[in-house]
């Protein structure tokens, strides 16, 4: 038997923050306690953001104020500033993930900053959740490319992470938000990070805009990856990138993982009925998964 391998459901924030219809905070907490029931024990509820950038995210404190404390079970939301983590501690959260793009485009569409302010605003915010005895997971963005200007050098990656667990950061999410990843091109830069940081924590953050995600991950899990985050149905996307597609789905990724051998601990059946539910109240365009139209 393979070790354990956590999932991050990100469905709540990453899932949800791209849809138009209204899904209200009593519908997501019926998905938080069905997640939690299903076994699920990492969930990440929603971002600390402008609601007007992202209007799905305008419930973020009422949300996380009413979600009922289960011992074992880690909530956090994403936060990209100190504000974000003052909301996310005052709702009683005492984990967070933030992370910052190496593409300075994205970095300016979904931050409006470059990646250099972009780095020291995410020291303070680093600062801050230790300095407050938070939980703090770092990522980077667009790892494996944004555009058609194609992949970044692998020094694009090496040089930030550095920095990252320079700043005291244990594990850091690598996020290919664009979706432009293929086997060959994780296992390689993969190779090169732990041949860096040999030491180092990755949880991998993969889309399947192209349909590679249940692929890259396989050729990931060669090196020994701790965490994915997964999304149910495989809902998602980024608002500020065209034709953008959800994350792995959860149901997808928990029968590919069982079926490799790896304790999981997921009821797939009980996820893919609070997919079926939410299909219902948003339409079957945002999802992305196989799985849970079958089980």
């Amino acid at each position: 038997m393979h070790n354990r391998i956590e999932i991050m459901e990100v469905g709540l924030r990453d899932g949800l923050q791209n849809i138009t219809e209204n899904i209200s905070v009593d519908d997501r907490l019926t998905i938080i306690n069905g997640l939690v029931d299903s076994g699920i024990k990492n969930i990440q509820v929603a971002s600390f953001v402008n609601p007007k950038r992202v209007p799905q995210m305008a419930e973020a404190e009422d949300l996380a104020k009413r979600i009922f404390k289960i011992e074992g079970i880690e909530f956090s939301g994403l936060v990209f500033n100190q504000k974000g983590v003052e909301r996310a501690m005052n709702c009683g959260l005492r984990k967070i993930e933030t992370s910052i793009s190496i593409s300075e485009r994205y970095s300016q569409k979904n931050l409006s900053m470059d990646i250099s302010r972009s780095l020291k605003n995410l020291k303070d915010i680093v600062g801050m959740a230790r300095k407050n005895s938070m939980n703090i997971r770092a990522g980077l963005q667009c790892v494996w490319g944004y555009d058609s200007n194609g992949h970044p050098g692998q020094s694009a990656v090496i040089e930030p992470l550095k920095e990252i667990i320079e700043m005291g950061v244990k594990r850091i999410s690598l996020c290919d938000t664009a979706g432009m990843a293929d086997p060959n091109s994780v296992s390689s830069l993969l190779d090169s990070i732990f041949d860096h940081f040999p030491d180092i924590e990755i949880s991998m953050h993969l889309h399947n805009t192209n349909g590679l995600g249940l692929v890259n991950l396989f050729a990931a899990l060669k090196f020994g990856i701790k965490e994915i985050d997964t999304s149910l149905g495989g809902i998602g996307g980024s608002p500020f990138i065209n034709r953008s597609k959800g994350n792995l789905a959860t149901e997808d990724t928990v029968y590919l993982m069982d079926a490799m051998g790896y304790d999981m601990g997921i009821d797939i059946k009980k996820v893919s009925k609070l997919s079926q539910s939410l299909e219902k109240k948003i339409g079957s365009s945002y999802f992305g998964g196989k799985i849970y139209k079958i089980i």
